[in-house]
């Protein structure tokens, strides 16, 4: 049986998410830098696997995480084993979809979302560099960095959920007039 989130991605929907992925991509990697905190900056690419995972489901949101994560191994300046993202993402799709086939997300339950995905992905990005011994960090300092990871991931989608909720609702509302 196939997932029903799958059904309809259409290729203007296939455009839009590799454009969001690209564009994280590329602020995350030239324009964040410069506003780290601790040396961590916003995982926005994580941010769009959660979105995508509380919109259309673990399929999707799987697909994508494997492929953003990948292009998040090979993108300048990466300086670790390829791979280690996109698991992660791929993990961190898993999960927000799991979240969306319970009920469609409050605001507080994309909060928490965004908090349990940026844990688990940072946290598996980091014990995957360990076991590959592909990072000089200790626990002690990689665990500091995954809390801010978190702290930054969470605030940057407070500001970013309730306007995309509003703009989501109101096509939606523009859709459902127009039939």
């Amino acid at each position: 049986m196939s997932d029903p989130s799958v059904r309809g991605s259409s290729p203007a929907r296939l455009v839009l998410v590799a454009a969001a992925v690209v564009a994280a991509l590329v602020l995350q990697t030239t324009v964040f830098p410069h506003l780290a905190w601790r040396g961590v900056v916003p995982d926005l690419v994580l941010l769009v696997v959660v979105a995508a995972g509380l919109a259309r489901g673990s399929h999707h949101a799987m697909v994508l995480g494997f492929f953003a994560g990948a292009l998040l191994d090979l993108a300048p300046p990466a300086d670790h084993v390829a791979g280690r993202w996109a698991l992660a993402l791929m993990l961190v799709g898993y999960v927000a979809g799991q979240v969306r086939r319970e009920a469609a997300p409050s605001v507080g339950v994309c909060l928490a979302t965004v908090a349990a995905c940026s844990f688990l992905g940072s946290s598996v990005f980091a014990l995957s560099g360990l076991v590959l011994q592909d990072s000089a960090a200790s626990i002690p300092d990689q665990l500091g960095v995954v809390l801010v990871a978190v702290v930054w991931d969470v605030l940057l989608a407070a500001l970013v959920i309730a306007p995309v909720r509003r703009v989501r609702h109101r096509t939606q509302t523009d859709r459902l007039a127009r039939r």
